[in-house]
């Protein structure tokens, strides 16, 4: 991560929205797809060819050597995953994490889907940790700080006895996907660094149904739950802004389809 803090423009910003709505359109290809049977290797494959047939690049593939174009994390697996040929199966939950270089810019969204009808609890843990992705990016204006985020997020969380990640952050997006500062999903109000204009975040709660502790897998990449229960991702690009932070990726593509096949 670039540890100087890269204000962006007016125009930056602009390049930064095209990238991070071309990763809402292909979250919303996979929400067409995805269902019982598929496999999230289908789903790599799908993102791959979507991204690529509109001149940009799937910016993950590559990145320190990750061999795939999303990160396809599965029940208790909490980010980072690698697709497999594994059939997903009713009740399954899958987060997945989409970057997208297009311009010189990144755009970075994750969307966890439920596959068929889930456990009452783990429906209720997706719906939360959505809810938490939202109260932190209210708090993404300018005058707030960097623990004004993390408090939102922790705060709603744990309301529900949840467990937020501690070795996970968001980060800043621009010209290179990890840039300053860090946005932790914990925190304390008043603390951090002061949110100004031209400023964009990525804000990524990961939130487990149960511990917060976390180990990584012997593949070097999946992170999972300690105790095996499932975990929650959601992600939206921001801007801050003076009254309120600019979403700049989107969910509404994503759930369009997913009402439509309710």
């Amino acid at each position: 991560m670039s540890k100087k803090l890269i204000l962006k423009t007016a125009e930056e910003i602009e390049e930064i929205r095209k990238s991070s709505l071309l990763v809402g359109k292909t979250l919303a290809e996979i929400a067409k797809l995805i269902r019982p049977g598929i496999s999230t290797l289908e789903l790599d494959k799908v993102a791959h060819d979507f991204i690529k047939d509109h001149g940009a690049f799937p910016g993950f593939l590559g990145y320190h050597g990750f061999p795939n174009s999303i990160c396809a994390s599965v029940n208790h697996a909490v980010v980072h995953g690698l697709p497999t040929s594994n059939a997903l199966k009713e009740g399954d939950i899958v987060s997945v994490d989409i970057g997208v270089l297009w311009n010189g810019y990144w755009g970075d969204s994750a969307y966890t889907f439920g596959i068929g009808e889930l456990k009452e609890e783990v429906e209720k843990l997706l719906e939360e940790t959505k809810a938490s992705l939202y109260k932190g990016i209210e708090q993404a204006v300018v005058g707030r700080r960097i623990g004004d985020i993390g408090f939102a997020v922790q705060s709603h969380a744990e309301s529900f006895n949840y467990g937020v990640v501690r070795e996970l952050v968001g980060h800043g997006v621009g010209k290179n996907l990890h840039e300053a500062p860090e946005v932790p999903n914990y925190g304390r109000r008043g603390q951090g660094i002061a949110l100004t204009e031209g400023m964009v975040l990525a804000i990524e709660p990961m939130i487990n149904l149960g511990t917060k502790n976390v180990r990584q897998l012997k593949d070097g990449w999946t992170i999972e739950t300690h105790d095996g229960k499932p975990s929650a991702h959601f992600e939206h690009t921001i801007a801050v802004g003076k009254n309120k932070a600019e979403v700049l990726s989107s969910f509404k593509e994503i759930e369009a389809v997913l009402s439509a096949k309710n």
